[in-house]
């Protein structure tokens, strides 16, 4: 009876855990409409993320550095860098401890930098008398809550591989 059980357990997970079939991104998109699931991009999409972006990475670089993620069926592209994050944007109007901790030494600073701020926030912030405020708004966030400057859309022709 002892060895039945994990037998019967082993053949269950066999049966009932395969792996996610290979879905394209506009197929996923299609039937999800929107998903804040950040996902990471094929390889194939590699020439399609080159030229929404105006770059030329390898397809390597592309597939370690892309994420995509669904908005109203469309497939929507974003590559990370030192200062452009993916995920949700920071539109808190009230100062962090990086921004105070920074106004505390930098009483009358005109900016405050993004190691302080953050590198997702879609305000430039400044100090005033040691106090952290925001000087204005630099970014935009779309329906979703993601920084729009930093999402390309794809268009359903050029995302099936």
């Amino acid at each position: 009876m002892k060895l039945i059980i994990p037998f019967l357990l082993a053949i269950f997970l066999i049966f009932a855990v395969r792996p996610a079939s290979a879905e394209t991104p506009a197929a996923r998109c299609a039937g999800l409409g929107t998903s804040n699931t950040l996902l990471p991009v094929p390889e194939a999409l590699a020439g399609e993320v080159n030229a929404v972006f105006g770059t030329a990475m390898p397809a390597a670089m592309v597939a370690a550095t892309t994420v995509y993620r669904c908005a109203g069926g469309q497939v929507m592209v974003c590559t990370v860098g030192a200062n452009l994050p993916c995920g949700p944007a920071d539109a808190s109007r009230v100062p962090n401890a990086g921004e105070i901790a920074w106004c505390k030494d930098n009483r009358d600073a005109d900016f405050i930098p993004a190691y302080a701020t953050g590198h997702d926030t879609i305000f430039a912030w400044r100090c005033r008398g040691g106090a952290p405020g925001i000087a204005k708004q630099i970014l935009d966030v779309d329906a979703e809550g993601f920084i729009k400057q930093f999402w390309k859309p794809l268009g359903p022709e050029t995302v099936t591989p």
